[in-house]
């Protein structure tokens, strides 16, 4: 399973020769040649400085395994980020069920590559059955946190909804987490996203853990403009976000809850990086969803036919 990415870098073009055409009988001519000189000498370093080129990155799946702990850990806190779960605790977990899931990492690493970790994880996908999971903390924590935040920013109606499916274990909910470094691709994800479905299947006929979902909980990284604009003849504001993984929008079409809250007062740049998009600033938020199993094919259909655009 191999995807690419794009790296920047910055070159400098090489100065323009000096005119072979300059003469000492016309000093005019050659005021005149040195000046436009100059002026192309400027374009066409600005145009090197502006200039990129590509580097390509093939990333591959692989099974979680013990190493990978810091790397899955580090991302689970850039999704959490301040909130009160316990991320050792629900690393250990997705190590230790690793039928289920995969990591990203580079294919292959140059020897005289300056990085410090060959096997630094680029990002992971993964379930996590906080049905079967009932009692354990890390658990109990993401559940507070949903549950504490749908309060504060949907219905009653919504929260009592999400509260009854939630303590409902004849139909269990998994926790579908899929996080990368925003430099991957989203290209990556389909592949991700059907294996992982494939493992699910499986270990519900081997009668593993996280083989039984009837619903799937994700909380999404999504982001939206720190100024909203007014319509032109009046009305509500308009209010977009934008999805850190960009394929995360068709799991929110087929959500039958969903509900965002905002995380601008715990995000930090360490963590979340800058947010701006396009010059334009940016609040972080989350946006929590609830999607039915069964609707997880048609969502693999959407994946493919925008990733194949």
């Amino acid at each position: 399973m191999a995807s690419s990415a794009k790296r920047k870098a910055v070159g400098l073009g090489e100065n323009p020769k000096e005119s072979e055409n300059s003469s000492d009988e016309n000093p005019e001519e050659d005021d005149y040649s040195e000046e436009e000189d100059s002026e192309a000498s400027e374009e066409e370093i600005n145009e090197a400085i502006n200039s990129t080129f590509e580097v390509i990155v093939d990333f591959e799946a692989h099974t979680i395994s013990d190493s990978d702990f810091n790397g899955i850990k580090k991302l689970l806190q850039q999704l959490f980020l301040k909130a009160h779960v316990n991320t050792s605790e629900m690393t250990d977990i997705i190590i230790q069920q690793n039928h289920i899931g995969s990591v990203i990492r580079q294919a292959e690493v140059p020897e005289d590559s300056d990085d410090d970790d060959p096997d630094e994880v680029f990002g992971f996908i993964t379930m996590l059955s906080l049905t079967e999971r009932k009692g354990v903390q890390c658990v109990e924590q993401v559940k507070e946190l949903i549950m504490d935040q749908c309060e504060k920013n949907s219905s009653h109606s919504m929260s009592e909804q999400l509260e009854q499916i939630l303590n409902d274990t004849t139909k269990p909910v998994g926790l579908l987490l899929s996080e990368r470094f925003i430099n991957v691709p989203p290209q990556i994800a389909l592949p991700l996203h059907k294996q992982l479905q494939d493992e699910i299947g499986e270990a519900q006929r081997t009668n593993k853990p996280s083989g039984k979902c009837h619903y799937c909980l994700m909380i999404s990284k999504t982001c939206k403009e720190a100024t909203v604009s007014q319509p032109a003849r009046g009305g509500a504001p308009k209010e977009e976000y934008m999805f850190i993984n960009a394929e995360e929008e068709f799991f929110y079409e087929k959500a039958i809850l969903k509900f965002h809250y905002s995380v601008q007062e715990e995000a930090d740049s360490c963590l979340s990086g800058r947010w701006s998009f396009q010059d334009v600033p940016m609040k972080p938020f989350r946006t929590v969803m609830l999607i039915p199993a069964d609707r997880m094919p048609a969502i693999m259909d959407k994946l493919k036919e925008y990733l194949s655009v």
